[in-house]
């Protein structure tokens, strides 16, 4: 059947062509808009936020709303600036931009206690560091996760005796509601107080004019409360959820470990067999997420162990030596004894190669690098002496330590009153389990002498490690400072000490610690990661991990971290053996019959470059460099609230960042909506009577004698 086509028909292709229209408006309306972006705001790129911290009672840290939160920037660069902050200001709330020099409990206190007026905090790095120093730990750090407490040693307990870090204000452990931000490039400082001085400057105290400068910090939390409310929230979530929410994680990494002679550590030792510890602590923090320095809190003590390490390794009959030497690096002893307390608990469970009846002795490299003259104190536990055995042993111990110093010309060991209690240490969780001879080595007698313990101060500056001007990195890695020399001169006592524990006696005063190795270590971790020794001692993959800045030393949740890596490749290179095998072989030992690896590590490393220094040239190392789980047994035992182990966790969060923009006045902004809207209405308005009238707007010209069968 035909019939003849006419009338008016809305075109198919007409529509069409109005919809690709509309959406090609569309799509380029979606691509102007990061450009647009890009035109209102201004990143942060190298900010460091305040994150939150839970552990069996209490949460700690910052937190912004979900959506971040906005105030208008006022620099505070004297406490008489925070009056307007405070109550002044008619346009709050307020993002203040203070000065380093101001951020203490005082100030924090007063800003806390007005949170409705207070958006946030950008935390400017004060240069130099405070004269008086800071810390934002608090006086008696690990209370309760000691050997002292209201049962054992309670006059000692909660740090009766005396504070040990005095400057410390607890302002790390305080909880804020609003979000906290560490500016770590100055040029984004300067960027920031221009705009407030463009925008949000007035004379004589009166309100500025709009537009103002204005910041928005982006940093929610999802875990609140305790870790024991998050961790049971993980469990629901993991229980009923196929891909679940966790809001919490807890504080983990590794330990590092090695054996002056290797052992099968697929088996456990001999009950007779005999170890000599050395022990010291690898991690650090500081009020802001991963920025932890900690030059004299870890850093100095972990790199004249390695060097010891190294210089004990070299002497001649170390493999005939009646006992043993571990060196351990304890991962996590900041938050409440981590790492030691695990080694404890798998100790004692026998997961681990060495048992607590194996230990001889224990030596601990507490802080090391600011001693006043030559002095360095050997600090020991009171309590454990009223024993007549361990009271015979530690006065052995301290003996030997004396003599081992005797032939040092730059280091002077000290005795202290035997009712003087333990500083902060691994040792104490040691303690715990079994009367073990110890000995804390440190450059303070009573109180830290360290002022910016746990800070963000605790850098390469406050031991004095600096260079002369106008030398290239690599002359700056080579250059051998006085610190490196002072700390090298405590490594040899270290060393000297250990072979005398070990049983050695023939080669004690040969033995002696490398400064250059030192100043290198001490310019890795403190200065520049990123440098041609830390390259050559590495796997090609981990290379990444090193920046042009210093190596961080927060345990974190994601591990291992780089700085544990760094240590433990330092170490298997200090104290291994380069073998002449392929990579395949190295990665693989068990295809060499003359190798095992129940009694070493086997490594392939980038290795130094060749002549033409265009190409490196890889190697085998052999060594007995090892990693230890260094979470909290409070975690495998689901004890959540326990007061025995450890229970930090970290919060998880989606985004963390920071910008700055103009702000319109309150009421442009509602013009603006209204004006908005109307236009949307109408935009409504139109496209309905364009849609419902297209038949009529849209019509194609007939074409004559066009039929359609």
């Amino acid at each position: 059947m035909a019939t003849a086509g006419g009338g008016s028909v809305a075109d198919p292709g007409s529509r069409s062509l109005l919809r690709l229209l509309s959406f090609c408006v569309l799509l380029a309306g979606l691509c102007e808009g990061n450009s647009v972006e890009r035109k209102i705001y201004i990143p942060l790129n190298k900010t460091a936020p305040c994150v939150r911290l839970l552990n069996a009672t209490h949460q700690i840290g910052c937190q912004s709303s979900i959506s971040g939160d906005t105030g208008v920037i006022h620099v505070v660069e004297k406490k008489e600036d925070l009056q307007w902050v405070l109550t002044d200001g008619p346009n709050p709330p307020y993002v203040v931009l203070l000065e380093g020099t101001l951020f203490t409990r005082d100030v924090m206190e007063k800003l806390k206690g007005r949170s409705g007026r207070i958006a946030g905090l950008a935390v400017s790095l004060a240069k130099p560091s405070p004269a008086s120093g800071f810390s934002p730990s608090v006086q008696c750090p690990n209370d309760g996760f000691g050997i002292y407490s209201d049962s054992y040693g309670s006059q000692f307990a909660h740090c009766k005796a005396f504070q040990w870090n005095k400057v410390g204000d607890g302002l790390a452990y305080e909880d804020f509601s609003f979000p906290i931000f560490l500016l770590e490039d100055e040029n984004e400082t300067n960027v920031i107080k221009q705009c407030y001085r463009d925008h949000n400057l007035s004379p004589n105290g009166s309100a500025p004019a709009f537009p103002l400068c204005a910041m928005q910090l982006f940093s929610h939390m999802h875990a609140v409360v305790s870790t024991v409310t998050c961790m049971r929230r993980n469990l629901i979530q993991s229980s009923f959820t196929i891909s679940p929410e966790v809001v919490c994680d807890p504080l983990s990494d590794f330990n590092v470990w090695s054996m002056l002679k290797p052992i099968n550590t697929s088996r456990t030792l001999e009950p007779d067999d005999r170890v000599v510890v050395a022990a010291t602590r690898l991690d650090s923090r500081s009020f802001f997420w991963n920025v932890a320095p900690g030059a004299e809190s870890a850093v100095a003590s972990f790199i004249t162990q390695l060097a010891a390490a190294e210089a004990l390794q070299k002497a001649p009959d170390v493999a005939t030596l009646p006992r043993n030497v571990m060196f351990v690096f304890f991962q996590g002893e900041t938050f409440d004894y981590i790492g030691s307390s695990r080694m404890v608990y798998d100790m004692e469970k026998g997961s681990f190669p060495v048992q607590l009846e194996n230990i001889d002795s224990f030596v601990e490299l507490g802080q090391v690098a600011l001693r006043n003259s030559l002095e360095l104190w050997m600090h020991t536990d009171p309590m454990s002496q009223k024993n007549e055995t361990v009271l015979n042993q530690v006065e052995a111990l301290l003996s030997t330590l004396e003599q081992s110093s005797a032939a040092v010309p730059t280091v002077v060991l000290r005795r202290l009153n035997q009712s003087q209690p333990l500083p902060p240490s691994s040792l104490q969780r040691f303690l715990r389990a079994r009367n073990v001879s110890g000995v804390v080595l440190a450059d303070h007698s009573d109180s830290f002498h360290n002022l910016y313990y746990q800070s963000i101060y605790d850098t390469a500056e406050s031991i004095n490690v600096t260079y002369p001007a106008g030398q290239s990195p690599e002359e700056d890695l080579n250059f051998v400072t006085d610190t490196a020399k002072a700390l090298a001169g405590v490594a040899t006592v270290l060393a000297r000490a250990l072979y005398q524990l070990a049983g050695g006696a023939s080669f004690r005063d040969t033995i002696q610690a490398d400064p250059h190795t030192v100043t290198r270590l001490l310019y890795g971790f403190l200065v520049r990661a990123n440098n041609s020794w830390f390259q050559s001692i590495l796997r090609p993959d981990l290379r990444s991990y090193l920046g042009d800045g210093p190596l961080q030393h927060y345990i974190a949740v994601s591990s291992p971290t780089n700085a544990t890596y760094v240590v433990q490749y330092a170490l298997a290179n200090l104290t291994g053996k380069v073998l002449d095998l392929t990579r395949e072989q190295c990665q693989n030992p068990s295809q060499v019959p003359t190798e095992n690896k129940d009694l070493y590590e086997y490594t392939w490393v980038q290795g130094p470059l060749n002549a033409n220094e265009t190409d490196r040239l890889p190697r085998c190392v052999r060594s007995t460099a090892r990693l230890a789980r260094a979470l909290s047994p409070a975690f495998e035992l689901e004890q959540w609230g326990s007061t025995e182990y450890s229970t930090w966790t970290e919060s998880r969060w989606k985004d963390i960042r920071a910008r700055i923009f103009l702000i319109a006045s309150k009421e442009l902004e509602f013009i603006t909506l209204i004006v908005g809207f109307g236009i949307l209405i109408f935009s409504l308005i139109v496209t309905y009577c364009i849609n419902a009238k297209a038949d009529v707007l849209f019509i194609t010209p007939r074409e004559p004698g066009s039929v359609s069968y």
